[in-house]
């Protein structure tokens, strides 16, 4: 995710793929007219296009257009998420044989919802993969210097959302039929509507109080929801046979398993620095509306 400053941008990038940037684009009188209106443009656009993916994503779960009234059960090989849940013991079956599920752990009316959260990739996949691959514009903003983010870190945050769309979900059915692809999309894409229209209304002159405290408010939640649906999207394509990791499941693998099981360990210090950081964010710019109190 593009245009975030954060104090320590190694650490900010690996987790940054729910994050939003906190800070806005620079003033327009930085900037010639017409890069006023480009990022303008750019904001409302992308605000529309992750808008799309948001209310797709809602009408799917929720089947609101009828299109999928019998969810289908998608039948995929079991996933080292799936078996590491499956050792937990609320998850486990009391009679020998018999599976339990986490669908089968919901309330009844949640478990269609639940179903259909394992193929929102076939109804927004390609539109959140082009959606997001346009945040590469974002690199191009910071290094012409028309947004305030530094180029380095704006790079490596844009690149680790990327690597999620292309390097995990395109690359594994795994990941592209597991529910954390369901959440991850519904943490982008709210965290981005927000962000753009916020943007939009930075670069007009304004900040709506309602986007501002949005914007400074719904990270509590859906930084930790997106950045660890990201963070066990990645870790259910190691192979781990019984979905706990030994030494003896370590040994033979690939290169990029090694690398992905490497970022997956590295995504949770990450998300530590970026949310603390953004609570110190929330405090400065929040506290400086107080008004101060007269002492006599």
């Amino acid at each position: 995710m593009a245009n975030k400053k954060t104090g320590n941008a190694s650490a900010a990038s690996a987790a940054t793929t729910n994050a939003a940037p906190p800070v806005p684009p620079k003033s327009a009188k930085g900037n010639p007219a017409f890069v006023k209106y480009y990022l303008l443009a750019y904001n409302v656009l992308s605000t529309l296009g992750w808008g799309y993916i948001l209310v797709i994503t809602i009408v799917h779960l929720f089947n609101l257009d009828g299109n999928t009234s019998k969810p289908a059960v998608v039948v995929t090989p079991p996933s080292t998420f799936t078996r590491v849940m499956s050792s937990i013991p609320f998850f486990k079956s009391q009679t020998p044989g018999a599976a339990i599920t986490i669908e089968s752990r919901l309330p009844a009316f949640i478990q269609p919802v639940y179903r259909r959260s394992m193929s929102t990739y076939a109804r927004v996949g390609g539109t959140v993969a082009i959606v997001q691959t346009c945040a590469l514009l974002e690199v191009v903003h910071s290094l012409f210097g028309w947004v305030r983010s530094p180029l380095q870190t704006t790079a490596m945050q844009v690149a680790s959302r990327l690597w999620i769309v292309w390097g995990i979900v395109q690359q594994f059915d795994v990941a592209r039929t597991s529910p954390l692809y369901t959440s991850c999309v519904l943490a982008w894409s709210i965290t981005e509507v927000v962000r753009y229209s916020f943007y939009a209304c930075s670069l007009l002159g304004s900040e709506p109080p309602v986007l501002l405290y949005l914007r400074y408010t719904m990270f509590y939640v859906l930084y930790p929801v997106g950045a660890s649906s990201e963070a066990f999207l990645a870790y259910s394509t190691l192979p781990f046979p019984s979905g706990i990791p030994t030494l003896e499941s370590f040994l033979g693998w690939s290169a990029p398993e090694y690398a992905r099981a490497v970022l997956f360990l590295v995504w949770w210090p990450s998300l530590y620095q970026l949310y603390t950081y953004m609570i110190a964010q929330r405090r400065r710019i929040f506290g400086s509306q107080q008004p101060k109190t007269k002492t006599s």
